[in-house]
């Protein structure tokens, strides 16, 4: 990704040059309580998030009754009744998003449905996340992409193809976009998590914000995924993992959050810079470096050898240990203590 590519949402820039953005997905955790709800936005702003999503549901413009009879992989009952029971009204959603602003928080919510956008545009969202199972949605992408606010694409469940028809309309429509890699497995195996599909995410979309949504256990992924320049990370949050719920499983805790966010920001401060010496490091070179010695009294006139010079601690002399090589066969031009610091005007090299 180029160093100048970003996203904004209100005053937060997201890209590069800045702090990862962790996304503490409450989603529906909550299981369609007001109050679980917010006790999680509570404790993900304690744990320092600056943004906490939700999903967004109006189940009869979401699906069809047939979805009565599919069940998710990670849930014993199907999609249709755990959206049922989980989905909020307007005024809920209206009022979760004032409590999370209150806090100083963004509000991400991911609309599964042309009214649910609607219903998001109408409170005055700033950003659009859009779930992987909605990436080769291309009528809803569109919708979404109309309103001209920056658009988070998930991208699970796709490749590069079907991905770029949706980063078209998104460039179309100068809706400005994030990418986040995603593997829609719950749990995801680490060793399918694919944190290389990044790099295609980059090679393929260079004008992309880059990012990871992940379903892994712990935080080993996400971190990792930092270094590969993901900006946004986004992990499935719950206050107690003791609650029920088809996500609470894959979620991570209060304390895990605040080690994502610390860890992250440490990670991309890390990045970059190249093999040199520091300035910095003086102060530890002047103790750790050794440089060449005497080992014996050396008189006027006397050669250099192994037997007389050696290298040893601290690195304030003249004569670093990498030129004890040079030295031997030199003669002593002044006088030398043993246990002294050789200098280059008591010696002559050898020619």
């Amino acid at each position: 990704m180029a160093d100048n590519n970003y996203i904004q949402i209100g005053k937060r820039k997201i890209g590069n040059k800045y702090a990862p953005l962790v996304v503490a997905e409450i989603g529906i955790n909550h299981e369609g309580s007001m109050k679980k709800a917010k006790r999680m936005i509570e404790d993900a702003h304690k744990a320092g998030a600056e943004c906490v999503k939700f999903q967004c549901h109006v189940i009869e413009d979401e699906m069809i009754p047939a979805a009565k009879n599919v069940i998710p992989g990670n849930a014993k009952e199907s999609i249709w009744d755990i959206m049922k029971r989980c989905a909020f009204s307007e005024k809920q959603d209206r009022e979760l998003k004032s409590y999370v602003e209150k806090l100083g928080m963004i509000y991400l919510s991911t609309p599964f449905s042309r009214a649910a956008a609607d219903r998001l545009e109408s409170m005055g969202v700033l950003v659009y996340k859009i779930g992987s199972g909605e990436c080769n949605n291309y009528p809803l992408v569109g919708h979404i992409a109309s309103f001209g606010k920056p658009v988070i694409l998930s991208t699970g469940m796709n490749n590069i193809a079907s991905i770029k028809k949706s980063v078209e309309i998104l460039r179309k429509r100068r809706a400005p976009f994030a990418l986040l890699h995603c593997t829609s497995m719950y749990p995801t195996p680490y060793e399918k998590v694919r944190l290389g599909a990044i790099n295609d995410i980059r090679k393929n979309f260079p004008d992309a914000v880059l990012g990871l949504s992940d379903h892994s256990l712990g935080n080993y992924t996400c971190l990792a995924s930092v270094v590969l320049g993901a900006s946004i990370l986004e992990k499935h949050f719950t206050s107690d993992k003791k609650w029920p719920g088809p996500d609470v499983a894959i979620s991570i805790g209060p304390q895990e959050l605040r080690e994502l966010i610390t860890g992250s920001k440490a990670i991309r401060q890390a990045m970059g810079g190249s093999k040199n010496i520091l300035k910095e490091e003086q102060p530890t070179i002047d103790f750790a470096y050794a440089c060449v010695v005497a080992t014996a009294d050396i008189k006027k006139g006397d050669i250099l050898t192994s037997q007389n010079i050696w290298v040893k601690r601290p690195g304030t002399g003249e004569i670093k240990a990498e030129h004890y090589n040079k030295l031997l066969g030199a003669v002593a031009v002044h006088s030398i203590a043993s246990d002294t610091q050789i200098t280059w005007k008591k010696i002559m090299l050898k020619k």
